[in-house]
């Protein structure tokens, strides 16, 4: 890949972009992973997904953020006013302020020029994106395939197709990456053809073969999320083979560059962290989850803070003797000043008087 020399403005529109998709890919990997405990147990797999997606994802902008900082250098300030990298300044004549000696009388040899930046001769390797693809790409095919309600086998087989499809892809398209010069678009056009196969393929299963898994879903929001999902997907990665075709439709040099750079930001963060959220939104709701995946907790009996007081127990009985034995007497002591009618609730049963005996009291 040739190392166009850049402006300041090019330059910091990569370095702005970069910067910012970095900063969504790690919110949304904190967001997703924190969220998981809020998904039914059945789901949860497909939320980890999302956050490993953007989680990569992060990881690889950190290399691409470095490696573009790392192909630039900015040479000093001339005047306060900030030179374009990798360009030989502009001569500028010296300020003369009022303790400033007097301009020396121009000479007929040209003034020398500024003398030009440092080349860092460090390339800007735009491999690390794909390294990205090749591992994000699939993944975010599979948490599609997890929330859609398919059996083990079925979820199998589409997660694998649509993973080799997938990687397929980004292997046909990246030898192509590198060739914007006028005289390799047409080897760039043949990848881009190569790869487009699968990229068709993928594109076909997500909006019809996997039509019958949504329209099986018994909750109609969950088919609306669904549909937005596959749909909000293929539009995001439509956006690809746009940007891979920018050197080829007028694009050219530095303005290549910057435009290729940021139509892969913009793509990602839709591609990724957008449907990553419509995947959470799709099984985070318990209303909007299967009705099988969820049941809903029967309610508690509440308790009256104030208990109903007691009966008043009846009077115990005595228990039954055998014949010819005397009976267990049960029986109160009446107190000073009551008698034995006072005591209510009591049964007393006088014992038979044994001859040579004394009486109760």
């Amino acid at each position: 890949m040739t190392q166009y020399p850049m402006t300041a403005g090019q330059f910091d529109l990569v370095y702005n972009a970069s910067s910012f998709t970095l900063a969504s890919m790690m919110a949304s990997t904190i967001f997703f992973w924190l969220r998981v405990s809020s998904i039914h147990e059945k789901y949860k797999s497909a939320l980890v997904i999302t956050g490993l997606v953007t989680f990569i994802a992060a990881y690889h902008y950190i290399r691409i953020f470095n490696s573009w900082v790392d192909a630039y250098s900015f040479p000093p300030a001339v005047d306060g006013v900030v030179q374009d990298p990798v360009q030989p300044p502009p001569h500028r004549p010296p300020v003369v302020g009022l303790l400033s000696p007097p301009p020396s009388p121009p000479s007929s040899t040209p003034p020398a020029p500024s003398p030009p930046p440092v080349v860092t001769g460090q390339p800007f390797n735009d491999a690390y994106r794909y390294m990205d693809w090749l591992l994000t790409v699939p993944l975010l095919l599979i948490e599609i395939v997890f929330v859609c309600n398919l059996s083990p086998a079925e979820t199998s087989s589409k997660a694998t197709s649509l993973g080799v499809a997938s990687g397929l892809m980004i292997i046909l398209g990246y030898p192509g990456e590198g060739m914007i010069d006028e005289d390799d678009l047409g080897t760039r056009w043949f990848f881009w053809a190569a790869a487009m196969c699968p990229f068709l393929y993928v594109v076909y299963t997500l909006l019809v073969g996997l039509n019958g898994a949504i329209a099986s879903e018994s909750n109609p929001a969950v088919r609306e999320m669904l549909n937005g999902a596959c749909y909000a997907t293929v539009i995001s990665w439509c956006t690809y083979p746009i940007v891979y075709v920018f050197p080829m439709i007028g694009f050219e040099g530095p303005g290549a560059v910057v435009a290729i750079q940021l139509g892969y930001c913009v793509a990602d963060i839709v591609s990724k962290c957008g449907v990553g959220f419509l995947i959470y939104n799709v099984r985070a709701s318990p209303t909007l989850a299967t009705p099988a995946a969820f049941t809903p907790p029967l309610p508690r009996r509440s308790r009256s803070p104030s208990r109903r007081p007691r009966a008043s127990s009846p009077a115990r009985r005595a228990p039954a003797t055998k014949v010819g034995s005397a009976p267990a007497v049960v029986s109160a002591k009446p107190s000073s000043g009551q008698s034995l009618a006072d005591l209510t609730g009591k049964a007393v049963i006088a014992s038979p008087i044994v001859p040579g005996s004394k009486g109760m009291y």
